[in-house]
């Protein structure tokens, strides 16, 4: 009596199962049991061998394990460059941990392990690591190690994603010589490649001592920081902002005019009135400077820009 012949599968149907098995974050046999596992091959994982054989030491099983283990391994090795100072933080055995259940709850979805690390900071808000007495840690220790990996990835974000770079930006003269009453009424055009982080420790402090390589860093006591960073000439930098500075400059990337923006925030922040003026030159001046804005808009012609020089 011949035993029946297993039944043969197309080239796309065992490459998109074989993916499907070796990502699987719960491991081989889970994987294979899975439902979309079984809609590609439908098979349980005792019948592995009708689309795997077998070694001679190992069992089809085992032999998928093996690219399962260094799937796996790449995936930590990423998130380790990705977040190279929190692990710092936390020591890589204790990351390790961390990012075993990450990937358990945020697995990888994309052709690019570009965005890997992308919820990061969002599973640590929802896992919020617990600290315990013995640990002599403050009861706030996870504010800042989900502050230090919001810090982290935006720098990623900002690096990897689209800049200005070979673009005319917004000069600072360019906004001194407009007619106060027009730039009143103007709308700044932010870059692409900024962003503002309001955060519950300056992790930028740690982060800065860290990537030098300073010895001895202790992590900083809480604080209220603001930062702005962004992307020139491929180097992303962070700057530290006041409250009143974010508070402004939020809105004028909202899209607010220049004239609404100020008045919110000489409202809402309530900064001396003549010190708040005084700043205000510094800081437009400044973040022209240092690249923030692409262009100025007039709203009394929405779609009518004021071009940058030598345009």
């Amino acid at each position: 009596m011949s035993l029946p012949h297993p039944p043969r599968h197309d080239l796309y149907q065992i490459q998109r199962w074989m993916q499907t098995v070796i990502m699987h974050p719960s491991g081989v046999r889970e994987a294979i049991a899975s439902t979309a596992a079984r809609g590609h091959i439908d098979l349980t994982p005792d019948q592995a061998e009708q689309v795997v054989t077998r070694s001679t030491a190992l069992t089809a099983v085992e032999r998928l394990a093996v690219y399962s283990y260094a799937y796996s391994a790449r995936l930590v090795e990423c998130l380790r460059e990705e977040f190279p100072v929190l692990m710092h933080a936390l020591g890589p055995e204790v990351f390790d941990a961390f990012v075993f259940d990450y990937l358990q709850k945020y697995p990888s979805r994309s052709y690019t392990l570009m965005q890997l690390g992308s919820n990061f900071p969002r599973y640590l808000t929802e896992t919020r690591p617990q600290v315990s007495d013995e640990d002599g840690l403050p009861t706030d220790w996870p504010d800042f190690l989900i502050d230090l990996a919001t810090l982290e990835l935006t720098f990623n974000e900002i690096f990897d994603g689209p800049g200005v770079e070979g673009e005319r930006l917004l000069e600072p003269d360019q906004i001194s010589t407009l007619a106060p009453e027009r730039f009143w009424e103007s709308r700044l055009v932010g870059v692409r490649c900024l962003r503002l982080l309001p955060l519950r420790y300056p992790v930028h402090r740690y982060f800065n001592a860290v990537r030098r390589r300073k010895k001895d860093i202790s992590p900083p006591e809480p604080a209220a920081v603001y930062l702005a960073v962004a992307r020139r000439n491929y180097v992303v930098r962070h700057y530290e902002l006041s409250r009143p500075a974010y508070q402004l400059l939020s809105a004028l990337l909202r899209g607010e005019s220049v004239g609404q923006s100020i008045a919110w925030v000489a409202e809402t922040a309530a900064p001396d009135v003549g010190d708040f003026a005084d700043k205000l030159q510094v800081w437009f001046h400044d973040w022209a400077a240092e690249g923030f804005f692409h262009s100025v808009e007039s709203l009394t012609a929405a779609w009518l820009r004021f071009p940058c020089r030598n345009e």
